[in-house]
């Protein structure tokens, strides 16, 4: 069997019985057929001669090129790949455990960065709100700061998650989770504002539409969100600590916890499934621990 027919069956599985969103399954997908192509070169696959130092030994020579956090995606893909072969009786038991793990400090994972308030009020306010294109990236801007969500939330919304009689948001988040988030006055006048004389003709669903040929939704995977984010900080002028749409919704954590929100409160605005991930603001908040702090035996 060749190796696009092998990995086309490990994607449809991953979409079909665990309902992985379609990022998650082509990275999957990608690292999967990379490895056979590894192992077994442009010929048939036969996964019954995969052994264990076959995973052990891509992983090493993926490790040459790559940080620890990226190859632990490569891991977690391999790991999941040998997993779907095991059930189909095609690899021995096991094998999936098989693959080396990545050496790292739980205990110490980094420091979410989060764009300055006034920095991103700034980047919000360089959209011209008098182009179509402006109109869409200050709503782009204003869901990322005032909601927190995920560039591949806001490429997936439609038309019709937005409930204006409600004033509510329905938001897929990972995993296919639905939630409902409250639309805010500044984010719905934005939205409407776009839609009202921004918003191109087009029979496609998509809240969000590209601003040239063809007409149609962002592509979930792009980076068109990231893209929106990076002109308008080099329009505000912005030396931001990172570049990405992600550090908004680090800013929305910060400034909630900073306003004296709890951590599940901030946690489930984040649509978090692990309190792990919301405790890794408590680093940020150091006026607070400092307060938790025992003094130092001796120290001053």
């Amino acid at each position: 069997m060749a190796a696009d027919q092998v990995v086309d069956g490990f994607a449809q599985s991953l979409k079909r019985d665990q309902g992985l969103a379609v990022v998650t399954v082509e990275s999957y997908a990608r690292w999967a057929r990379k490895f056979l192509v590894w192992r077994f070169g442009q010929g048939e696959v036969c996964l019954r001669d995969v052994r264990v130092t076959d995973a052990s030994a891509f992983v090493k020579s993926e490790a040459k090129r790559m940080a620890p956090a990226a190859l632990k995606n490569v891991i977690t893909a391999l790991r999941s790949f040998l997993r779907y072969a095991q059930f189909r009786g095609e690899v021995t038991a096991g094998l999936a455990a098989s693959v080396p793990a990545v050496a790292s400090w739980a205990s110490t994972p980094p420091i979410p960065r989060a764009i300055a308030a006034e920095h991103a009020q700034r980047a919000i306010d360089s959209c011209d709100r008098k182009s179509a294109v402006g109109r869409r990236d200050r709503a782009v801007l204003l869901l990322l700061a005032r909601l927190g969500l995920r560039a591949c939330e806001i490429v997936r919304l439609t038309l019709d998650d937005v409930d204006w009689d409600c004033a509510q948001l329905r938001v897929r988040g990972k995993g296919g989770r639905e939630s409902l988030l409250p639309l805010t006055a500044d984010v719905g006048e934005a939205i409407a504002a776009y839609l009202e004389r921004g918003r191109p003709a087009s029979p496609d669903r998509h809240l969000f539409l590209r601003s040239v040929a063809p007409i149609r939704g962002l592509m979930e995977g792009s980076d068109g969100i990231g893209t929106i984010v990076r002109h308008a900080l080099n329009r505000a002028k912005v030396d931001a600590p990172h570049r990405g749409s992600h550090q908004f919704r680090h800013a929305l954590a910060v400034r909630m916890l900073q306003l004296g929100a709890s951590f599940p409160e901030i946690g489930q605005v984040l649509r978090h499934r692990s309190p792990q991930s919301t405790s890794l603001y408590a680093k940020v908040d150091v006026s607070a621990l400092r307060k938790l702090a025992i003094a130092w035996p001796g120290g001053a």
